[in-house]
C-alpha cells in the first residue's frame, strides 16, 4: 500500500493551489527540483500564466553561473526525452534583471535567448505554439520564432520549474503557475 501511495504522489505531484487559482511550485534551498510529477499531451499550444515574487532573486556561490538558464515550463519535443529535445520557457536574474527566456534542447545540444525582463509580484501570459518547422513563444505582447527540426507530434511530457544547471537553488523559491 505505501508503494502505491509514493508512486501517486511521485507522478501526480502535490497541489498547492491560491485563492487565486495559480499552483505553487517550490524549489527549496538546496535543490533542484520544484517536485516530482508527470503529464503528458500532445497538445501545440500551451498557454499559462506566471507570477515570480522576490524569491526570483538570487546570486549564485559561483558568479559564472549567473547567468545561467532555470527551466521554468515547457515539454518534450520529437518523441524523444526532454535533454534530447525540449522547448520550454527559462528564466534567471541576470544583471539586476528578471528575465524569461526560451530554452531549447534539439539533438542533445541547448540553446537559448531573452524574450524580456520582467517584474516580481506582476502576472504574464507565457504561450508556445508549436509548429513543424518552428515554435513561436509569447510573453504578453512579445514573441519570438525559434527553429525547429522535427515535425513530429508525437506525445509530449511536460516539464516544471527547475532550478540551475550545476548549482541548486540558493535559497527558497516559489514560482505561481495558472493553466
Amino acid at each position: 500500500m505505501k508503494k502505491w501511495l509514493f508512486l501517486f504522489l511521485v507522478f501526480l505531484g502535490c497541489r498547492k493551489i491560491d485563492y487565486n487559482g495559480y499552483q505553487i511550485f517550490t524549489i527549496k534551498k538546496g535543490n533542484h527540483r520544484s517536485g516530482y510529477r508527470y503529464k503528458s499531451n500532445c497538445n501545440n499550444h500551451i498557454e499559462f500564466k506566471v507570477i515570480f515574487d522576490e524569491s526570483a532573486i538570487y546570486k549564485t556561490e559561483d558568479p559564472s553561473n549567473q547567468a545561467d538558464v532555470n527551466k521554468l515550463y515547457g515539454v518534450s519535443d520529437c518523441g524523444k526525452g526532454h535533454m534530447k529535445y525540449s522547448m520550454r520557457f527559462g528564466w534567471r536574474y541576470y544583471q539586476n534583471k528578471l528575465q524569461i527566456l526560451w530554452f531549447k534542447h534539439e539533438s542533445g545540444k541547448f540553446t537559448f535567448d531573452v524574450i524580456t525582463s520582467i517584474e516580481t509580484d506582476k502576472p504574464y501570459t507565457c504561450i508556445l505554439d508549436i509548429f513543424d518547422d518552428e515554435y513561436i513563444m509569447s510573453v504578453d505582447d512579445i514573441t519570438t520564432i525559434v527553429p525547429r527540426v522535427c515535425s513530429s507530434n508525437d506525445k509530449r511530457y511536460y516539464l516544471y520549474p527547475y532550478f540551475g544547471g550545476d548549482e541548486v537553488a540558493p535559497h527558497t523559491i516559489k514560482i505561481k503557475i495558472k493553466r
